[in-house]
């Protein structure tokens, strides 16, 4: 699970990609958007649902680098915007639960 983390933080993209993104997070409805990324069969877990994106953005960012006519800024971004969603919750979900026992 940290693995595709680590190959998320390694991606390198156009900073104007990244800030769009990120203003589209707050929009970002995940049950609606990820089947019409993925399809019906929506896997349960982040790591999963991330590293189908993750092969989706790879696809994008070679056409974008090729400039090829099928490219699709606007789909772009919303790739990328499902993918920091989903690396949010694959981080919240990795970090433990504080321990609420009583200090005596």
């Amino acid at each position: 699970m940290s693995d595709v983390l680590t190959q998320l933080n390694a991606l390198k993209r156009p900073r104007l990609l990244i800030n769009a993104a990120r203003m589209g997070l707050s929009e970002y409805k995940r049950d609606t958007h990820l089947i019409r990324h993925l399809g019906e069969q929506v896997p349960k877990d982040s790591a999963t649902v991330l590293r189908q994106l993750m092969v989706i953005e790879h696809d994008l960012d070679q056409e974008r680098r090729t400039r090829a006519a099928s490219y699709s800024v606007a789909r772009h971004v919303e790739i990328m915007i499902a993918m920091m969603n989903e690396a949010r919750r694959l981080r919240h979900d990795t970090i433990p639960a504080p321990d609420l026992q009583a200090v005596p």
